[in-house]
């Protein structure tokens, strides 16, 4: 058996010595981790991240002005109400409505796109139109979607339109300030035999008056 001696380290590590106190030092280095551990616990998940909206379709409820909106979809089919304040457009293509609520004042109070249901144009392919949400939500998005963007909807209740049943999916952002839109609805298909629902139409209003 070669002798200890001739390793000087080894020598000393297999002294009586260090064995002697090798399991206080063990119990120290344990402590020592023990403590980290309970110190430094692993990081958990991120909780889904909770956002706010500004815009749908390029525009500000409380902050935009009709004439605004009527400038940015000049390309579509528009229809007025003036006693109620109330301006529609038409993307025959895509079979998708913008509607405003305004005020006498000419400003935007709510914004409203949804799959209108009216179209008979046959237009071909088409890229996805200009009414979405300033995070990217459109119609026609996967409902889920809303939910990894904005985070859990406040409340989820019942919904039909026109007989269908539906889902309506409601956002409170009162949280982020009074100055910012208060309510985003977003209205969607229920999930069906393994297919997710879909949003139907989307509504971002201003804070009341």
């Amino acid at each position: 058996m070669p002798s200890l001696r001739k390793g000087n380290g080894l020598a000393r590590f297999g002294s009586g010595r260090f064995l002697k106190w090798a399991p206080l030092a063990l119990l120290l280095t344990n402590t020592f981790t023990n403590a980290q551990t309970t110190q430094n616990p692993p990081p958990k998940k991120a909780a889904a991240q909770r956002a706010n909206e500004l815009t749908l379709a390029g525009l500000r409820p409380g902050r935009d002005t009709l004439a605004r909106a009527i400038q940015l979809n000049s390309e579509f089919q528009r229809k007025s109400n003036q006693q109620d304040f109330q301006t529609e457009w038409f993307d025959v293509c895509r079979d998708i409505s913008l509607t405003i609520d305004g005020d006498s004042k000419n400003g935007i109070r709510v914004i409203r796109t949804g799959a209108w249901g009216g179209s008979t144009a046959d237009c071909g392919k088409m890229p996805p139109g200009p009414w979405k949400t300033g995070r990217g939500l459109r119609v026609g998005d996967p409902a889920m979607k809303a939910a990894e963007s904005y985070g859990e909807p406040d409340s989820k209740s019942p919904s039909t339109r026109d007989g269908q049943p539906l889902e309506l999916w409601y956002y409170a952002f009162d949280w982020a300030g009074p100055d910012v839109p208060q309510v985003m609805e977003v209205l969607c298909t229920r999930e069906k035999d393994g297919q997710p629902g879909r949003v139907v139409e989307i509504t971002l209003a201003a804070p009341s008056l």
